[in-house]
């Protein structure tokens, strides 16, 4: 269960990360993503166990893929 949780805020963070390059509020992205702001912001926080249809939503938002969410290269 700790692995997970700390996936969860792994994946968290670097949607945070990428939000905030792009000047977005969690507002911003979660309505682009049809997500409440307060949804997201569990995300955000590790809080809340992703959907892969939440996954992918995000990642089209974020313009990116989603391995690159799933895995930092070092």
């Amino acid at each position: 269960m700790e692995r997970q949780i700390a996936v969860q805020r792994m994946i968290g963070n670097r949607i945070r990360e990428h939000r905030r390059r792009r000047g977005w509020s969690q507002e911003q992205l979660g309505d682009l993503c049809s997500i409440h702001r307060s949804h997201m912001g569990a995300i955000e926080r590790g809080e809340s166990n992703l959907t892969l249809s939440t996954l992918l939503a995000i990642s089209a938002k974020l313009e990116m893929k989603v391995a690159a969410l799933l895995y930092r290269a070092d």
